[in-house]
């Protein structure tokens, strides 16, 4: 019995590192192992008169060079179809991608068109920043959106110039395999940290003994161990699924636009009195008019004016925060004096300010 309310004991104890702690496929990526951006140039095609207007000459001469292609030879000073939008599509292409994967695609209007939706992206070539093609783009385009409108009225909903072609892009060159063959790997953290790299170090040695050392905080070199020599997929699989307890910065991010306050977990401070308080000034002008009786024989109409100001300063709070005070006892000190969250930016800033806040301050 004594031993279980031990061992139930340890568990409790255990929980909230257990809880905080992440895999290290989360924090963390092998070099090399990233996505690849491609871009084209193409034609949307069907559209129900929302089309460039002739005032944009590329998509005229973007469908006349089509044509000639498919053996359709046209005047190009004859083409005055709005049905046709010069769009670009971009993709992210994933790292591994086989030939026939198929991909998303994201298509933007180029020109003045009004609207794509409903309308048919034809064959566009996507290519990397090597210029070689990686891939073809073509299908309907969603937009979930719509725009109509008259000449004295508009309707319109989420934005129709630019929308998604799902599954649309099919893969057809294939990017090398950058873990084939390789000895040794390095493991590149999404947040470069001294602390982090040394326990991801630490977690992949507890697992295959001598195989990690921490060169930088942003990066952790890897030695394939012999009993996974010709087997660095297994090596990664075991390898990402051990968890790790990550470190951060004490950091405070203020958005003033918005009212946004984002507070992280190890910001402290020193003992400090806040003291908060609203001053609310209303002013309001109601002239009068004053005018003589009528049939009255002298006299002149007057505007009188007549002001109303009210002046309200609300109860502020002077309140106490004591050393090393955690986020839930800022918090709670702070609403305690009623302050609104653009407020709280301001009381945040001067605690910053007064060098009483151990926590880097970042204005968004």
């Amino acid at each position: 019995m004594l031993k279980r309310i031990i061992c139930i004991a340890a568990l409790l104890l255990a929980l909230p590192q257990m809880a905080l702690a992440v895999r290290i496929k989360d924090i963390a990526s092998f070099d090399g192992v990233r996505e690849n951006q491609l871009i084209g140039y193409g034609l949307v095609v069907g559209l129900n008169g929302t089309g460039d207007s002739d005032q944009t000459n590329f998509p005229v001469q973007t469908l006349a060079n089509v044509l000639e292609r498919m053996g359709v030879t046209v005047n190009r000073n004859d083409i005055t179809v709005k049905n046709v939008a010069a769009v670009m599509v971009t993709a992210n292409l994933p790292p591994f991608s086989k030939q026939g994967t198929r991909i998303d695609t994201l298509v933007s209007s180029m020109g003045d068109a009004k609207s794509i939706a409903g309308g048919t992206l034809l064959m566009t070539p996507l290519k990397g920043a090597d210029g070689r093609v990686y891939a073809v783009a073509q299908g309907a385009v969603l937009t979930n959106s719509f725009s109509y409108g008259g000449q004295a009225a508009s309707a319109q909903k989420n934005h129709p110039t630019a929308g998604r072609v799902t599954n649309g892009a099919l893969v057809e060159l294939e990017l090398p395999n950058v873990l084939a063959d390789r000895g040794q790997l390095r493991l590149n953290l999404h947040q470069p940290d001294f602390t982090t790299a040394t326990r991801i170090a630490q977690a992949v040695n507890g697992r295959f003994k001598g195989a990690a050392a921490a060169t930088d905080p942003g990066a952790v070199m890897m030695t394939l161990p012999e009993a996974y020599q010709g087997r660095v997929v297994e090596f990664v699989a075991e390898m990402e699924r051990l968890e790790v307890r990550p470190d951060a910065l004490a950091k405070v991010v203020l958005n003033e636009r918005t009212g946004t306050i984002v507070i992280g977990d190890n910001v402290r401070i020193s003992t400090v009195a806040v003291s908060h308080g609203n001053l609310t000034l209303y002013i309001k002008e109601s002239p009068k008019v004053s005018q003589p009786a009528s049939f009255s024989r002298t006299g002149e109409t007057v505007v009188v004016p007549r002001t109303e100001i009210k002046v309200n300063e609300g109860g502020g709070g002077l309140a106490v925060m004591k050393e090393g005070a955690s986020i839930g006892e800022v918090v709670r000190a702070l609403n305690a004096l009623g302050v609104t969250p653009r407020d709280l930016i301001g009381i945040l800033q001067a605690i910053r300010a007064a060098g009483a806040m151990q926590a880097e301050v970042e204005v968004i």
